[in-house]
């Protein structure tokens, strides 16, 4: 079980979630604690910059989209760092609302 499985549960019923999410990798953007608040993706359409609730390579991230290539998009940090590729298969909810 991952840190944000029950939100994703949620998600994927159509529901808004809102968390404090602990760490430094997307300081910036999102404070370590500071509340947030994700809407399910459903049509929406994404976009690189968006900051997305996601799993990539089995772990799950609050961070940003970096690039996107036809279905493919790519997940990363506010530091630098790339998580990986994903489908929107694999993106669960986007943020909309940092408190």
């Amino acid at each position: 079980m991952g840190w944000a499985d029950g939100h994703i549960a949620r998600l994927a019923r159509g529901e808004t979630v809102q968390f404090r999410p602990r760490g430094n990798s997307m300081t910036g953007k999102v404070n370590d604690g500071q509340l947030c608040t994700v809407v399910p993706i459903a049509d929406l359409v994404l976009s690189v910059g968006d900051i997305v609730l996601c799993r990539v390579k089995g772990n799950q991230y609050l961070h940003l989209i970096k690039a996107m290539q036809g279905d493919r998009i790519q997940i990363g940090n506010n530091r630098g760092g790339i998580n990986g590729w994903i489908t929107r298969r694999g993106v669960f909810g986007r943020l909309v609302a940092v408190e």
